[in-house]
């Protein structure tokens, strides 16, 4: 046998181009009708999934296809086993956590990014994605009305993110650095970072990841009498403590809209205080931050000229596809003086050598990025301000009339004040039968005492029985021993009848949960 026929033949196959534009356009317009198709069809889903660990390996082989498969059985298994096993986030009922709002421009916009596929590490590797994220970071600076100071325009400047965690991480390594050069790198050991016991967890990941060792992040106690907000006296008290054993504050995380309940924490007395320590202010307003392009929501911006650093995710609750997370620095060399690297083959750059542009690579922890400042562009070109601050209203006003359907209702309470679109609430238990009124009719209402454990665990049995029933879905938080449960509005769809039938549905399981 001949050296030709001992090697097998190549299937006609594996001859396909793997860019066919005719093929690519046919698929395209497959792909799009699925996806309008899916969001038409979006409440008919369970907004859980009700699938078990590991389903797809029953359903799947254990090995990838040797041949090519056509997108039309692919989409076929889309919609069979991979549907039942998404949560739907873009449920007009969904309401847990965050929103991750989306919309027709944020899709095109992930379109066109994903399409040109560039890699945008430096201003050579590709003009228009810097100068384009330049002016959308302006654009949407200017929106917030943040202080010239974070714009480019004011020797600031701003930058798109992956998420908060890349953002904290970032403002945290500049912040470290700083402090380093001048008290001696041998000495990061004795770095503190600050936040409040309602800060996100990113900022200890961060810390983690920053070598600060965990015992040097602090975590100041918030109480109910201040909305969960981080009190200016308890910041400096533990700074105080802090220099007294010999550390060295250096990092403070304050937020707008803190996860559990959207407390939002002083800014302006914050940063006196940070500021009188020569702390590093990075300001967390991830969720909050995007309605603050609405008037009356902007002061709650109060006093961010004091800080260094400001962040909010678009992809939250701005019509952008994940990810999309924008952050603003005041300084931004102390930025890149920590994560600049210069190799060789990035050397031959004119405009680098220039320094006429900026090479985002620096500003970031890693090199290759994204074009995200098109979805961005997308989104506020498509809308404008008008309409966006409109959206954005809408949800803050089905949340007011959840918050007004949960106070007429004596089983219930709003635990915190309502600040934006997220309702903090929970079921109270049954009163006693020392707490009866002479007629023997239950008495509800906020002057009885209620056992904190039977609330919490009649509240925990409350929204496990919403969620496993598929028609909403909402999360919980614990603040002060508290188990409370979270209604966050911020789905695209979401109107006010899917409210007012959530509410029904939270009644009508706390009667089953409580047999009433």
């Amino acid at each position: 046998m001949n050296t030709a026929e001992s090697v097998p033949k190549t299937p006609s196959c594996c001859s396909m181009s793997p860019l066919n534009l005719e093929e690519f356009r046919r698929q395209g317009y497959m792909a799009i009708d699925f996806i309008a198709d899916y969001y038409q069809n979006i409440e008919k889903h369970p907004v859980l999934s009700q699938v078990e660990p590991g389903y797809l390996k029953n359903v799947f082989p254990k090995s990838a296809p040797y041949s090519p498969e056509p997108i039309e059985t692919i989409l076929h298994d889309v919609q069979k086993h991979i549907v039942p096993g998404i949560t739907h986030w873009q449920s007009p009922s969904y309401f847990g956590y965050f929103p991750s709002s989306a919309s027709t421009a944020g899709f095109l916009g992930e379109m066109l990014c994903t399409g040109f596929n560039v890699v945008g590490f430096d201003w050579m590797s590709s003009p228009a994605a810097t100068e384009l994220e330049n002016i959308v970071m302006e654009w949407l600076g200017e929106m917030l009305t943040l202080p010239k100071c974070f714009l480019f325009a004011g020797n600031g400047g701003g930058v798109i993110q992956g998420t908060t965690c890349e953002a904290i991480l970032c403002t945290l390594v500049a912040a470290r650095d700083r402090m380093l050069s001048q008290i001696g790198k041998d000495s990061i050991g004795k770095l503190v970072v600050y936040g409040s016991n309602q800060t996100h967890s990113a900022l200890q990941k961060a810390a983690h990841v920053a070598g600060i060792h965990k015992t040097n992040c602090r975590e100041i106690e918030t109480t109910r009498s201040t909305s969960f907000a981080l009190s200016p006296e308890s910041l400096r008290l533990a700074i105080c403590l802090d220099i007294e054993s010999g550390l060295v504050p250096m990092f403070l995380c304050a937020t707008i809209g803190t996860t559990a309940t959207t407390a939002v924490d002083p800014l302006r007395p914050l940063c006196d205080v940070a500021n009188s320590y020569g702390l590093w202010v990075h300001v967390d307003a991830a969720y909050a931050g995007n309605a603050c392009i609405c008037p009356e929501f902007q002061h709650f911006l109060e006093g961010v000229e004091g800080a260094h650093s400001f962040s909010l995710n678009a992809h939250k609750w701005f019509f952008t596809t994940l990810d999309c997370c924008c952050l603003w620095l005041k300084d931004p060399k102390a930025l890149t003086k920590s994560l600049s690297t210069n190799p060789e083959y990035l050397m031959s750059n004119p405009a680098t050598n220039s320094e006429q542009v900026v090479n985002y690579k620096d500003w970031q922890i890693a090199l290759s990025r994204r074009f995200r400042s098109m979805k961005l562009w997308l989104v506020l070109r498509s809308y404008g301000v008008a309409n966006l601050r409109s959206f954005l209203r809408s949800h803050v006003k089905m949340a007011q009339l959840f918050e007004d359907l949960v106070a007429s209702d004596k089983r219930f309470e709003v635990v915190v004040p309502r600040n934006f679109a997220m309702v903090c609430f929970r079921a109270l238990p049954l009163p006693t039968s020392k707490e009866v009124s002479e007629n023997g009719m239950a008495v509800y209402g906020h002057k009885i005492s209620y056992d904190q454990e039977c609330s919490n665990q009649l509240n925990k049995e409350l929204l496990k029985s919403i969620n496993a029933s598929g028609h909403l879905y909402l999360t919980h938080a614990v603040v002060a021993g508290l188990y409370i449960i979270r209604f966050a509005v911020g789905a695209t769809l979401t109107e006010d009848r899917h409210v007012f039938t959530a509410w029904k549905v939270v009644q009508e399981h706390l009667d089953a949960v409580t047999g009433m």
